[in-house]
């Protein structure tokens, strides 16, 4: 039997399996997929920059990316091809777990790559322009949840195209989220559907939140209804007014090349912070949102849509709760990223479209929805819809005692801005088809 000479075969491994150090294998793993959050004054409880960083939670990092809970990524692989997974490949994977088995060794310090530099606060760098709410806002120690509306004139006297835009909290320890909203001139009574003026009759304000009226219509399933989960008579709009949001695990919007958001002359925008407070201490905060422009004109206009259920129940200790909206497009239509967007019952979501032929299928799914990590799925290529076609999205609820983090599975749960109560949106991006439905290889690329 002939020998196979020993050059030959550790050409054949890997160039980490001699074994992986911090400089040279991991700290390019972490700066590319994990850093973005994993760095100070950032939402992540740890950074991860340095060796001596990131060395104390080797055996935690090994856990985390082998269970494939980090980095946080929820959509069904099966569905949807996306440009801004950061799903770690097998190999990386591996790379952690081998130097974590080893030891966890430095390596030489002349191979570390350039660590990422992160502007204090602005995620993008420097914004074109900073919209603040008007004034600090003082979270008291101990207090509800609240939530806030605040409208500022964003000043702009001619119509400008964003490419981007980072909404910032001034304190992250208390802002849980928070979304900007476009109001142009013309539209003045344009509101996000989920705010109160939106369902006056059937809802009412409680402090600084918002809660559905305990004798309102119940609808679980919004696909057998004439409004689709919606409240009554309403409709969700296919240029929905929402410009930007920060949430737990999301990264800054930043829209495909080529797209921009239009924000007219005279415009105002519309701050809703979700403030939860500490138990023992009180904070300050002044969110605000840098916006980045458009170098030149974009090939279109990105709108978006958001379809919603604001009328179901879930009975106390169901683990299984079906909930339903729907949509029918009057136009074709190209999506361009899906968001989930539940609260902390929230066990699953999916969106399948029905189309004219009625044939049925399914463009997304999150099967293991986490109120702690709220992503932005970016398709890399547009999705085609064609008109008439129904969207049909399907969310469960487990309002049991086996849910971790159920406030309480005794209480019957509804619509409501608090996190202990519920919400069941599915919020889409899209354009509408420039030289008919997209090409199958059309890539969309992210601008930066």
């Amino acid at each position: 039997m002939s020998r196979i000479p020993a050059i030959w075969l550790m050409a054949a491994l890997p160039a980490w399996a001699a074994g992986p150090t911090f400089t040279k294998d991991v700290a390019p793993i972490l700066y590319a997929r994990c850093a973005g959050c994993h760095h100070a004054n950032d939402i992540a409880p740890m950074p991860l920059i340095t060796y001596q960083q990131a060395r104390p939670w080797a055996r935690a990092m090994r856990e985390a990316v082998v269970s494939r809970k980090m980095p946080p990524w929820q959509a069904d692989a099966r569905y949807g091809d996306f440009v801004n997974d950061r799903r770690l490949s097998q190999t990386q994977i591996d790379v952690i777990k081998a130097w974590v088995e080893a030891g966890a060794p430095e390596g030489d310090e002349k191979d570390l790559p350039p660590a990422p530099v992160y502007d204090a606060g602005w995620r993008l760098g420097p914004p074109d322009a900073v919209i603040q709410i008007p004034k600090d806002y003082m979270v008291k120690a101990g207090g509800p949840d609240e939530y806030v509306y605040l409208t500022v004139p964003t000043g702009f006297d001619h119509d400008v195209w964003v490419r981007a835009v980072d909404l910032r909290p001034g304190d992250r320890r208390v802002v849980h989220h928070a979304h900007v909203y476009l109001h142009e001139p013309a539209k003045p009574e344009a509101k996000n559907a989920a705010n109160a003026k939106a369902g006056p009759a059937l809802t009412f304000r409680e402090g600084g939140l918002t809660h559905i009226k305990p004798d309102a219509p119940v609808v679980d399933d919004g696909c057998a209804s004439p409004d689709g989960g919606n409240w009554p008579g309403k409709h969700p709009s296919e240029n929905g007014g929402m410009l930007g949001s920060y949430l737990p695990g999301k990264d800054p919007d930043v829209f495909p090349e080529g797209y921009a958001r239009l924000i007219p002359a005279g415009s105002t925008v519309e701050f809703q912070v979700h403030y939860h407070p500490s138990g023992t201490e009180s904070f300050t905060d002044r969110t605000s949102v840098g916006l980045y422009f458009a170098k030149e004109p974009p090939r279109q206009r990105l709108r978006r849509i958001d379809i919603s259920n604001y009328l179901f129940l879930i009975p106390p200790g169901d683990a299984d709760h079906r909930v339903t909206a729907c949509y029918t497009f009057a136009q074709d239509v190209e999506f361009m990223s899906y968001t989930a967007h539940m609260h902390l019952r929230g066990r699953d979501m999916r969106f399948e479209a029905v189309h004219p032929d009625g044939r049925r299928e399914t463009l997304f799914s999150v099967p293991n929805y986490d109120f702690n990590w709220q992503n932005e799925y970016q398709l890399r290529r547009p999705v085609p819809i064609e008109k008439g076609t129904r969207l049909e999205i399907v969310a469960h609820f487990d309002n049991s005692a086996n849910k971790a983090g159920n406030p309480d599975p005794g209480k019957v749960v509804r619509w409501g801005e608090p996190s202990y109560e519920e919400m069941m949106d599915g919020w889409i991006e899209f354009i509408l088809p420039e030289n008919g439905p997209a090409r199958p290889g059309t890539e969309v690329s992210q601008a930066r």
